[in-house]
């Protein structure tokens, strides 16, 4: 009897454990910018004249799933007063068992855009123009997020992409791991958030891209 009721308690233990497993490894911070991490960023995703002094900026850490399967961790830029939507969507993210392959600051591919892209790097801050215009984008004020970009590129309105390991990507069905799909796990996360999403827009559509403004 005492063995059947110790089994009992085991199994019920392995059940709780299953049921919160999703987000039990799940572990996030939110940071300023250091001094150290001032100077890198210097010149390189951020310099003087920028619409966001670093003191607004804040950095988010976070578990995110990779590819593989395995936990990593991440770091993205954002502004301060969207950091905990942030950290809640990446949260939330984490426990849909949604895939990230990296996020890294943009800094460690010199504030290249397309190198960061190449690299299939989830990325926030950047201090950077709309491409062909002298208009600052959403990244540049810390409220912007472009989530594996290799997997969800932007294709312009005549339906083609810049980044050849995204040619794949361009015809959004079938769904594959990683993707920004209506209904799928990464879009409800940001609409739970209220962000907007680029793969919303007519013309062109940028899939990778949730914002707080929706631009």
């Amino acid at each position: 009897m005492k063995t059947f009721l110790v089994l009992i308690a085991v199994a019920a233990l392995w059940g709780a454990m299953s049921a919160s497993g999703a987000s039990a490894g799940f572990q996030g911070s939110i940071s300023s910018i250091s001094s150290t991490l001032a100077k890198r960023m210097t010149g390189v995703s951020w310099r003087s004249g920028c619409p966001v002094p670093l003191r607004d900026l804040r950095v988010v850490r976070a578990t995110h799933h990779g590819f593989d399967g395995r936990d990593r961790v991440g770091t993205l830029i954002v502004h301060r007063d969207v950091a905990t939507r942030v950290l809640a969507v990446l949260r939330r993210l984490y426990a849909d068992g949604f895939p990230i392959r990296r996020m890294t600051p943009v800094d460690a591919y010199g504030g290249s855009d397309f190198r960061s892209i190449e690299a299939d790097n989830t990325s926030a801050f950047n201090c950077r123009y709309v491409d062909g215009t002298t208009r600052y984008s959403e990244h540049a004020y810390g409220r912007a997020i472009d989530v594996n970009p290799i997997e969800n590129p932007y294709v312009g309105s005549s339906g083609t992409t810049s980044h050849a390991a995204s040619r794949p990507y361009v015809r959004r069905t079938p769904f594959r791991p990683g993707m920004a799909v209506e209904g799928h796990a990464l879009v409800r996360a940001f609409d739970a958030a209220g962000w907007g999403w680029g793969g919303r827009w007519s013309g062109a559509r940028d899939y990778q891209h949730f914002s707080a403004s929706g631009r």
